[in-house]
Parts: structure tokens; sequence; C-alpha cells
């Protein structure tokens, strides 16, 4: 069986030379461990090279976390460049930026990312958790918050959709956020990020998963299992790749490299070729849906 033609729903591109990622030129405390292998410049020819062997013909660029204290329009309009050069196969297709949903002047920082061709929403990262390390979020009730939400509706305005990134402990909140706004797409990233091995713990996701992948307006990327999981295998990864199926659907699940930062567990390759197997017994058009369409209806490309 050959992977499919497929569309790469998140990953990364940086300019570590010319543009300010301050994780990634300063370091910080990240719950992957020692992340230094990344921490050198990968731009779409990287991806490409990545790639090659294999049917990628999109792409969907996740901010990359441009630092917060400068203008984050200016990823956007870079990675825009980008898109617009010959040499890069019009990748990345769609462009999730970054914005501070609680600052009163949001709406400006939304609108100008609305002006390039290619942007398609807004990412800020709501993990929170008591284990300080697994805190991305500058405080545990973004999702509930006043001065966020009205920033969080302003997505709607502008055609925007939402990439969200929680642990599984944060479902609830999550599916509130759906009901309360539903006017404004939720992709979940990373497969809900299962961080947990006990029974409890996959308890816990697969009944958040369930009841996220109920809301109307929401789909799923499985992604960054093996940033979750070191060691993971196809085995390994099986069981979350086909509970999200089932939990969401068909119609709701795309799949995704996290490339590359999950390069530091795998090769490109070895992903795109764990999700085939995984689902070499769905039919021809639930993988092409899987792998292909759904990445073209939620991300509009």
């Amino acid at each position: 069986m050959t992977v499919p033609t497929f569309i790469d729903t998140h990953h990364h591109l940086w300019d570590l030379e010319n543009n300010p990622y301050p994780w990634l030129q300063e370091g910080i405390k990240h719950f992957v461990g020692d992340y230094s292998p990344i921490k050198k410049t990968y731009l779409i020819s990287d991806l490409i090279r990545d790639s090659a062997g294999l049917h990628l013909e999109k792409s969907v660029h996740v901010q990359a976390e441009w630092d917060h204290n400068l203008d984050p329009v200016g990823e956007t309009e870079w990675l825009q460049r980008v898109a617009d050069d010959s040499k890069s196969n019009n990748m990345p297709n769609a462009i999730i930026g970054y914005a501070d949903l609680s600052k009163k002047n949001v709406e400006r920082t939304i609108e100008r990312h609305s002006r390039f061709p290619n942007w398609r929403g807004i990412r800020d990262m709501l993990n929170w958790s008591d284990d300080p390390s697994l805190r991305f979020a500058a405080r545990g009730n973004l999702m509930a918050d006043e001065n966020w939400l009205n920033g969080y509706r302003l997505l709607a305005k502008y055609g925007g959709s939402f990439d969200l990134q929680i642990w599984p402990w944060q479902f609830e909140d999550s599916v509130n956020l759906a009901r309360k706004v539903p006017d404004v797409p939720i992709i979940l990233d990373h497969t809900g990020m299962p961080i947990g091995r006990t029974d409890e713990d996959i308890k816990t996701w697969k009944i958040g998963m369930k009841k996220f992948g109920d809301e109307p307006n929401t789909s799923v990327k499985i992604s960054a299992l093996g940033m979750l999981d070191k060691k993971w295998t196809t085995d390994s990864i099986r069981p979350f790749v086909l509970d999200t199926i089932e939990a969401a659907g068909v119609d709701k699940c795309m799949f995704a490299s996290n490339f590359p930062v999950d390069s530091l567990f795998s090769d490109y390759g070895t992903i795109w070729r764990a999700y085939d197997e995984i689902t070499a017994d769905f039919s021809d058009g639930e993988r092409a849906t899987l792998f292909y369409d759904n990445a073209e209806k939620y991300y509009r490309i």
C-alpha cells in the first residue's frame, strides 16, 4: 500500500537568522526535554526535502511562537511571501497566525492578519496544568474569561477559525467554548495531547474527545503523538489514532506531521507510513477524506 496524496495540516517553519523566536534562539524549559536538534532554521525547502518520495500536495503552517513582544502579523507576512515564491510549491497554503485575544486592540491585529490571502485563523496555546512545566497559557481560565472571549468572537467577523491546543483535562472547558461561540470553527491540535498513560488518563482523554467531537463546529488533527511518546511505534499510537477517528468521526479528522518538532522522534516518512498502515482497513474514500479532503474543507484550501 502506498501513502495516499495528502495535506500536512500542521507544520512549522522558522528562519532563525532573520526572524525572532525566543524559545529557539534563547531556549526555554520544555516538557519534551532537550530540543536542541531543532534549534536551527527550517524552511519550506527543508519540508519539501523531508517529504521526498511522498505525495505531499498542500500544507498548513501553524504559528511558531514568533516573539510575542513583537507584531505577530510579521510572521503571517513572512509566510505569505514564502507561499508566493515559485520555489515553495505554493506552500504553506493556509497560515494560522497568533494574536493575544485578551488585548483590547486585538481586532486590529486580526484584521491585519486577514489581509493576507493564505491566512485562515489563530492559534493561542491554552495548555494549563498544576505542573508549571505543562503551562503554555498566561493563565488557566482563558476559555471562560470575558476579555479573551471578546477577542475570540472577532474571529467569526473576519472568517477565521481557531486552532485549539489543550491537555485532556481541559476538554470540558473547550466543549463549553464551542457551545458558547458556535460560529467560530475549532480545530483541535495534536490529538488532544494525551500525555498520560494510566487507565484513568486514557479514560479522561477518550471521554473528552467524544464530547468535543460531538460539537458541530469542531474538527481534530491527529498529530504530535511522537512528542507525547518519544519511543513511539505504529502499534503504540494505533489506539490513539483509531479512538480519535471513532470519537470524532471520519469526516472530522485530519493528519499532520508536527514537523520539525516531531523530527526529534522520527523522520517525516515514518510518521506518514504509520498513518497509512493504521488506516489500511479503511475504504479508499475514507482514506481520501482523512488524508486530504477534510484538510481542504476545514482549512479552505
